[in-house]
């Protein structure tokens, strides 16, 4: 069963390199036979969080709002391409995520994190694991973390090295959990 999985990604920094994580997470996952589909917070451009789209009576939300809160709901999964900022949360991600509560609940999530250190997003990953769930959604246990992303993914977002060889390797059981969760939420669905 063919799943629609979409990849949630919200720098706004210059030079951005997890969009490389975003790229390789998108062929991955099509490589696997699904539909996989960058959400960048930048392109969207919200502005900062005052109402969220359900506080909008109907008609009356941005359109760049109403379309994504409709390919929200049409989604069968979310990755989180996470970056860590000051050992916390990306703020474009988090803002654009804000948006929204219902159209998130009850589907499946993965967190990917990375960031320039070594210490791969870790305290990121925490924290969007407790969001997250509290959001209502299943948070799958595997984490898909990577350090030094600059030099794990070259600018096609291919692997490179020896991070690039434990991302590859880390990928297929992350893809095959997430991939489990959503095909079992779509069947109740």
């Amino acid at each position: 069963m063919a799943l629609d999985i979409l990849v949630l990604y919200g720098s706004y920094r210059r030079g951005r390199l997890g969009i490389r994580l975003a790229d390789y997470l998108i062929r991955g996952f099509e490589g696997l036979g699904h539909k996989a589909e960058l959400v960048d917070a930048k392109a969207i451009d919200l502005p900062m969080l005052d109402l969220r789209y359900s506080d909008y009576p109907a008609g009356e939300a941005p359109a760049a709002m109403a379309q994504l809160a409709e390919r929200l709901s049409a989604a069968d999964a979310f990755v989180f391409v996470a970056g860590e900022y000051n050992r916390g949360m990306q703020p474009g991600l988090k803002d654009m995520v804000d948006h929204y509560l219902k159209e998130f609940d009850r589907r499946p999530a993965a967190i990917a994190s990375y960031s320039m250190g070594r210490f791969a997003g870790v305290n990121s990953h925490a924290d969007w694991t407790v969001t997250l769930s509290a959001m209502g959604m299943a948070v799958i246990p595997e984490r898909l973390s990577v350090g030094q992303i600059g030099q794990t993914l070259d600018e096609q977002a291919r692997p490179q090295g020896e991070g690039g060889a434990a991302l590859d390797r880390g990928f297929a059981g992350f893809a095959d959990t997430l991939i489990w969760w959503a095909q079992a939420a779509k069947a109740q669905r």
